[in-house]
């Protein structure tokens, strides 16, 4: 079949990067120096637009390995979706995509995503290959989690300024906490995804109607204060590991939330 310049042209606009997802990235490069040079005449606010527009980059990102493993793996249309525009708008559900995950990290100090590319799992042949588009979306939370705690590991960021420390070790935090929990085989979430294609059609089927509710059953199960100490410091551990000190991300918490102090 012939390929007219119409179609190339749409083609090429749902591969361009969106002035949605540039526009976060903009806010998440200026709000991260202004931490970094103590411009703002409030540390903590800027360091709340560096964290917030950071999570939603990483966030576009998240999704972004979703919707590119599967089109290689047989979905294509994922292209005509938008998808590969890295614009959060494009996702199924644009309202909870963006502004659950805001919630859980304003509200909990946690990173939980809450966007969801539609893909056609009908399109796709082989339970690895599902199993693969359910495990890059959290494995690129772990890349980046690895990228920001990096300098810190190296011993870079000894020398940087404190708030900006802070701001990316709370960054990273969320980064460690939305790898480590969509990878649990709960439904609705990753790694239930990861484990589902290997399960029988009747366990499947008789998960499914829970699967809307599994990412809030879960943030509701770390409002139990027990339950949420335990989990950040075994969180906090993790971060040690990359030498980032346990004190440094709940700093960078308390300056996120500037409306308390």
């Amino acid at each position: 079949m012939t390929v007219t310049p119409l179609r190339m042209t749409r083609r090429g606009e749902n591969r361009r990067i969106s002035p949605v997802f540039l526009g976060i990235t903009a806010v998440m490069v200026v709000s991260g120096w202004a931490v970094w040079a103590g411009y703002a005449s409030d540390a903590g606010f800027a360091v709340f637009l560096f964290v917030l527009s950071g999570w939603l980059f990483s966030l576009c990102l998240h999704e972004y390995a979703h919707a590119r493993t599967a089109l290689h793996s047989g979905d294509t249309s994922i292209e005509a979706k938008g998808y590969l525009t890295l614009n959060p708008l494009k996702y199924a559900n644009a309202a909870l995509s963006i502004l659950l995950p805001l919630i859980f990290v304003i509200l909990g100090g946690i990173g939980l995503p809450g966007g969801a590319v539609l893909i056609e799992r009908n399109r796709i042949r082989g339970r690895l290959r599902h199993s693969l588009i359910s495990a890059a979306g959290p494995l690129t939370n772990v890349l980046f989690a690895i990228l920001l705690m990096l300098p810190f590991t190296l011993g870079l960021a000894d020398s940087w300024p404190h708030d900006f420390q802070a701001a990316l070790g709370f960054l990273a935090l969320l980064q460690v906490t939305a790898a480590i929990m969509n990878f649990l085989p709960i439904p609705g979430l990753d790694g239930y995804g990861v484990i589902e294609p290997w399960l029988s059609h009747e366990v499947r089927r008789q998960v499914q109607p829970f699967a809307p509710f599994g990412m809030l059953a879960v943030f509701g199960v770390l409002y139990i204060h027990s339950v949420n100490v335990k989990f950040f410091d075994a969180m906090y551990h993790v971060m040690t590991w990359f030498k980032v000190p346990d004190w440094m991300a709940g700093y960078g918490y308390y300056l996120f939330q500037f409306w308390k102090h």
